[in-house]
């Protein structure tokens, strides 16, 4: 059937997932950083979802379309409503603001933003502009007993592990450099050799982006020392 539908403009879309909230029907989902409308029979046409673009990416179209499904609807949300046993709050990104004394509290969390998984994290995203990255193999924070105060605080973090993931970092960082105006990047990594991936996917990835932007490598000892 020809019906009103949003339309997500790729190239506009910064990856802040806030039409994901916004679309009470679950028909929006991020998809490789990107917010991407998966469910088409989900989508009511009403566009709760294009007051909440920061960028103006969705807008209206008519065309071939799946009805609108409320029962199918009605059916997600109540499932999504149950509660899980191994629920997660899933890749929504998130600004926080610390506190501007937890600086010098030591168990007062630094962390600036969600999700932090490189995996997981947007292509673009406000949090990014002018940021100073801290990119940290898994292990590290587990590591050095005092890692939020002396690496996470000031920092945008990502966080990764080459070899559980069993992937390469360095085109997902390309494009996060290439996209955002990144003032710095740090890489704290474990002294173990697998380690050697992440720091290779960073410099690979600065090289790639054709930015200017300054590295420093901080490396840790498995007994928590910085190297």
């Amino acid at each position: 059937m020809i019906r009103k539908i949003i339309k997500i403009n790729q190239d506009l879309c910064n990856g802040c997932g806030a039409c994901v909230a916004a679309c009470h029907e679950g028909a929006i989902q991020m998809v490789n950083g990107k917010a991407v409308l998966t469910r088409e029979d989900y989508c009511d046409g009403l566009g709760d979802c294009l007051p909440a673009c920061p960028t103006d990416a969705i807008s209206f179209e008519e065309r071939e379309a799946p009805a609108y499904d409320e029962a199918a609807v009605k059916k997600a949300q109540a499932k999504k409503a149950s509660p899980l046993p191994c629920g997660c709050p899933g890749t929504t990104a998130k600004t926080f603001t610390p506190s501007p004394c937890s600086a010098t509290v030591r168990n007062t969390s630094q962390l600036r933003q969600w999700p932090v998984q490189i995996k997981l994290l947007p292509i673009q995203a406000p949090y990014y502009e002018q940021a100073d990255l801290l990119i940290a193999a898994d292990c590290t924070a587990y590591a050095y007993a005092n890692f939020h105060q002396d690496f996470i605080q000031g920092h945008i973090t990502l966080v990764g592990c080459p070899k559980l993931d069993s992937v390469d970092y360095a085109e997902k960082l390309t494009a996060i450099f290439r996209e955002n105006q990144i003032r710095s990047v740090t890489v704290a990594r474990m002294e173990v050799p697998c380690c050697g991936g992440l720091e290779h996917a960073v410099r690979t990835a600065i090289a790639a982006s054709g930015r200017d932007i300054p590295l420093k490598v901080a490396t840790i000892s498995t007994q928590g020392e910085l190297l």
